[in-house]
């Protein structure tokens, strides 16, 4: 947590702070009782109206574990940066082998009026896992809701490819607080579709799809157009792809241990 964020939170007395250990500890003997505990303090932080972050309440939770990898309390999704929780989510790539064997992908683009950059480039799909979910059934999910995927096609074609890992500091396009620390885990899936398929619109989420060539992919990129985790998904992508090779990019190693990184607390 940052400490200019201590202050401005509403804590009860299921909380013990510690300023000379800059330590926050939150009571409770149950899982049940800390949830409790921490959703009553940020409802009340809310209600007060200094963070921006929780103007974005979701009612989405994410699970915050302890050293043993079994959670210890579940946290709203919009509140997660401000205390620094690590977040997971799912993306899916997916693309085309046209017929001269060059690949396109399908971009969606968010709409204007999204509370978290809006109008940037996203990958095809890309979603929060929320707590008890399984990451697979939570890229269906968030496929056939964002962009009206066929559940059957998704349980038969999308393959799992891995995670990216990172440390994300908040911006001003993120809609909330600036400066915050958000490490976060994705989990990736590919799929292979067709020449023939189209993503639609399924939600208020994404405005268009478009199918872009590498080249138009990488000008994106350059422009600064994709919202930056979706940028780390997307070069994940080409180096899976052997677009992104050692032998075309000096700085290959550093770029791939960057995509993995090894978060230093707790986490699923």
């Amino acid at each position: 947590m940052l400490p200019s964020t201590i202050p401005k939170i509403t804590w009860s007395s299921h909380w013990k702070i510690d300023h000379n250990a800059k330590t926050v500890l939150l009571l409770g003997t149950t899982i049940q009782e800390r949830d409790a505990h921490l959703r009553e303090t940020l409802l009340a932080t809310k209600a007060a109206g200094v963070l921006k972050d929780l103007k974005g309440w979701r009612e989405e939770l994410f699970s915050v574990y302890g050293p043993d990898k079994i959670p210890v309390v579940s946290i709203e999704r919009a509140a997660s940066s401000l205390f620094g929780i690590m977040g997971y989510g799912v993306h899916l790539n997916a693309y085309v082998i046209d017929e001269e064997g060059k690949i396109k992908y399908w971009v969606a683009k968010r709409t204007l009026d999204r509370k978290t950059h809006p109008g940037m480039l996203d990958t095809t799909v890309g979603g929060g896992k929320a707590t008890g979910e399984d990451p697979f059934d939570c890229m269906v999910r968030e496929s056939t809701e964002e962009a009206s995927f066929d559940k059957e096609l998704l349980r038969r074609d999308a393959k799992s490819v891995g995670v990216v890992t990172y440390f994300y500091v908040t911006d001003e396009r993120s809609g909330g607080e600036i400066g915050t620390l958000s490490p976060e885990c994705v989990y990736i899936y590919d799929i292979l579709v067709s020449a023939d398929f189209q993503p639609k619109p399924a939600d208020h989420s994404v405005e268009c799809f478009m199918l872009m060539d590498v080249e138009e992919l990488k000008e994106a990129l350059a422009a600064d157009k994709f919202k930056t985790n979706c940028a780390l998904v997307l070069i994940d992508f080409f180096i899976r792809q052997g677009i992104i090779t050692p032998e075309n990019e000096k700085d290959y190693i550093e770029i791939v241990a960057r995509l993995h990184r090894n978060p230093e607390f707790p986490c699923a």
